[in-house]
């Protein structure tokens, strides 16, 4: 019996493992970049059909993945907000 139950442990962790490191692989191919916009797309859809308010996003989750460009248009903001004040 407890052998089964072993198995079980044993091959869910050993999937996990390979599952990560599959994924670690083909998250910057072409088709890693696919799979990803497509399965954000479904999210999409279905946050918007069933109104779920959990998949939302912030609207500035983007300024944590790319902050060298979140600081340049800060940067660009504050110079039009310098020039308007002139």
């Amino acid at each position: 019996m407890f052998d089964n139950i072993y198995f079980w442990i044993f091959s869910s962790i050993a999937s996990a493992l390979l599952g990560a490191a599959a994924l670690a692989y083909i998250k910057d191919t072409k088709l890693g970049i696919w799979g990803y916009s497509l399965f954000d797309k479904i999210l999409d859809r279905v946050r918007d059909k069933y109104h779920i308010t959990a998949l939302d996003q912030p609207a500035d989750a983007w300024r944590s993945q790319e902050p060298e460009i979140a600081a340049k248009i800060d940067e660009l903001e504050a110079r039009i907000k310098r020039l308007e004040d002139r």
